[in-house]
């Protein structure tokens, strides 16, 4: 299944209301914008970025003579792709690299590492995982399996470690093991505690300046964070924090699997501007794809 077809049906809760508003609507009219405006905002867009994509195709269908709701249809779906930023390279195949994965508890993070992991693994890079989230060991337990299943070594330490000495270790069995890609899974952190959101930067700050001593030259070190789209706005609200606290280099969107309403990329892309890098839309280590923001788009309004 192809991403377009695996976001069509991860994007139905989305699809639903604009689908009424798009098969039913009839003739644009002054009631057309309002509810379309208020069908964007319930989909978890934001109502700024709502009213700037209503108020931008009302002008297009008023240049272009646009009298119903169905010829708009595609043309929303170009709008809204033009929100999203494009990535300047991929961290996770343009290497060396090593990548920090952030995020709160159950966003899925651990099973993020593992598909990129193996996917990475499949096309010939040398992967090194590493284990910082030291407080579950139940993270670990799920490394390990994603390891032994991608056929990359895991560095871990006792449950309770300094996540930040784990952090240092995995660089330097990376280095020893000349590894082109580094992916380090670190604990959830509340973005509502600063006390943790300090900890995790000194995480960063560790990882960035061991980084910089690698045998084959300075590694450069990416900040993603792994967001659940089902939390809704509040997505928008852990992106914000983790991002004033770390500095984002991109977002992976999780769980968009039917249960999401999906604008809350949009919503984090126009806030942040910092790029989609991979969607999850399902289990399997393929369900992890690359984003593509017109699919996506399509996708979501049904075009």
């Amino acid at each position: 299944m192809g991403l377009f077809d695996a976001l069509s049906r991860g994007l139905e809760r989305s699809r639903e209301a604009l689908n009424e508003l798009f098969y039913f609507g009839g003739e644009v009219d002054e009631g057309f914008w309002e509810e379309l405006e208020d069908t964007l905002v319930m989909g978890d867009m934001g109502a700024e970025i709502s009213m700037q994509v209503t108020d931008d195709l009302r002008d297009l269908a008023a240049r272009k003579n646009l009298k119903t709701a169905q010829q708009l249809r595609g043309a929303l779906a170009d709008r809204l792709a033009e929100v999203f930023v494009e990535p300047e390279h991929d961290f996770f195949f343009d290497t060396p690299s090593c990548v920090l994965f952030v995020g709160i508890n159950g966003a899925g993070k651990t099973t993020t590492v593992g598909k990129i992991a193996a996917a990475a693994h499949a096309a010939g890079k040398r992967v090194v995982i590493g284990s910082a989230d030291t407080f579950r060991a139940a993270a670990i337990e799920q490394l390990d399996v994603w390891g032994e299943r991608a056929g990359v070594p895991v560095v871990k330490r006792d449950r309770g470690s300094d996540p930040a000495s784990v952090c240092y270790d995995v660089l330097d069995e990376a280095d020893a093991q000349g590894a082109d890609l580094v992916l380090i899974d670190t604990a959830g952190r509340l973005h509502t505690s600063a006390d943790l959101m300090r900890e995790l930067a000194k995480v960063v700050n560790v990882t960035r300046k061991r980084a910089e001593k690698c045998k084959a030259g300075p590694m450069p070190v990416h900040v993603v964070l792994v967001l659940d789209a089902g939390t809704g706005q509040n997505g928008l609200n852990q992106a914000l924090e983790f991002n004033e606290a770390l500095g984002l280099n991109g977002v992976i969107m999780t769980k968009l699997d039917g249960t999401a309403k999906g604008g809350i990329a949009l919503a984090v892309a126009s806030k942040l501007k910092l790029p989609i890098l991979r969607v999850g839309v399902g289990e399997r280590i393929e369900d992890l794809q690359d984003f593509d923001a017109h699919d996506f788009c399509r996708a979501l309004v049904g075009e």
